[in-house]
């Protein structure tokens, strides 16, 4: 292979992003600048405006440009020319709204630079989310397959991007999110629980449809009484979602924490993790709660999830919200221990084997560690 990794050494890895908002897509993109400063590689952040809520977590040594344009239209044109300036040899971008201007504005990018996107969501279950699914999904047919490289994130997904928008099985790299699982583990020391007797759940993330939290609180109604649950997230729902509570008179079993930087301690101290998401690409947060030692419960449609669940045997159980997933949360067994339990994190998940792989994916060579 040439050596592009040497060239990256010189020019700068330029991970693209809309924002630092608090989501599993942005963590895997940090995840990656902080693997290529590892790397000794140069690495610059872009993004296109805030929130910035993860702006604690940029590694190091990485350059941030905040164009301060939220809007894509607004922020292409400044996009491009920091892009030229720079003169990068490789970018990154995880968002479809973003993958499909970068490829087309290749023709106007420096010469050599290598484009690499990654799926976020299973397209077949997301696709329809966008305001123009056909035309959105034509032009992923159109572009997808000139990208040097697309990083899907389970194998499932990978499937679906060759076979529905032809991108070719050369171009394609099935890396999974890596979890560095001891920094993880030490950031959910000690463990955090709601206080009580009885079950004790979590579910994280962004208080949007996707994520499904509404089907979860009524089966809260079908749980012993001292069942309680922790919501970890902010988001458009969130109102609707308090009110259904109300309506349910299951709100005293909720508690509702809003965005945690750090949610490890609250995965570490819970009975389970519970997923109940509509549609997911590679939940990061399921990998992180099997680092923390606990189990999760998630719906059949959270993606990959099904395939964690085949290498994690016993650790994950797949559950329609309704009876089935009643009866997989009633038969949890209570967290006992106040320290955080053994990881059950299957090792093809961690850190930093997964870290170097999804490196070379993107950067199209060896990530060997080199001076600088």
């Amino acid at each position: 292979m040439s050596s592009l990794s040497e060239i990256t050494a010189r020019r700068p890895v330029v991970v693209v992003l809309p924002s630092l908002a608090g989501g599993g897509a942005e963590r895997v993109a940090l995840g990656l600048l902080a693997e290529a400063t590892r790397a000794g590689l140069a690495a610059r952040l872009i993004t296109l405006g805030g929130p910035h809520t993860l702006a604690d977590l940029v590694p190091s040594g990485v350059a941030w440009r905040d164009l301060g344009r939220p809007r894509l239209r607004q922020a292409l044109p400044g996009l491009i020319g920091e892009l030229r300036r720079c003169g990068p040899a490789t970018v990154f971008s995880t968002f479809g709204h973003l993958n499909l201007p970068l490829l087309a504005a290749r023709p106007v990018l420096p010469r050599g630079t290598r484009l690499v996107i990654r799926e976020a969501n299973l397209p077949s279950l997301s696709l329809h989310r966008v305001p123009v699914p056909g035309l959105f999904g034509r032009l992923m047919g159109l572009l997808y397959p000139t990208a040097d490289c697309v990083v899907a994130s389970s194998r499932l997904m990978a499937d679906e991007l060759q076979a529905r928008f032809r991108v070719p099985p050369g171009r394609l790299e099935v890396c999974p999110n890596p979890t560095d699982v001891r920094t993880l583990r030490a950031a959910a020391t000690p463990p955090r629980r709601a206080p009580g007797p009885g079950l004790r759940l979590v579910a994280a993330g962004r208080l949007t449809r996707q994520k499904g939290v509404d089907r979860l609180i009524p089966l809260l109604g079908e749980l012993p009484a001292d069942t309680h649950l922790t919501v970890l997230g902010e988001g458009p729902e969130g109102p609707a979602w308090r009110a259904l509570a109300e309506r349910l008179g299951v709100q005293a079993r909720i508690e509702w924490r809003g965005f945690a930087a750090c949610p490890w301690p609250w995965l570490a101290g819970a009975d389970a993790l519970v997923l109940p998401s509509r549609w997911e690409g590679l939940p990061n947060v399921v990998l992180e709660a099997l680092a923390c030692g606990t189990p999760v419960v998630a719906a059949p449609e959270a993606g990959a999830v099904a395939e964690i669940a085949e290498a994690a045997l016993g650790a994950v159980r797949l559950a329609t919200p309704g009876p089935a997933m009643v009866a997989a949360l009633a038969a949890l067994d209570r967290k006992t221990a106040d320290a955080v339990r053994p990881s059950l994190l299957p090792a093809m998940y961690t850190a930093p084997a997964a870290g170097r792989r999804f490196l070379a994916a993107v950067v199209g060579g060896d990530s060997t560690p080199r001076a600088r």
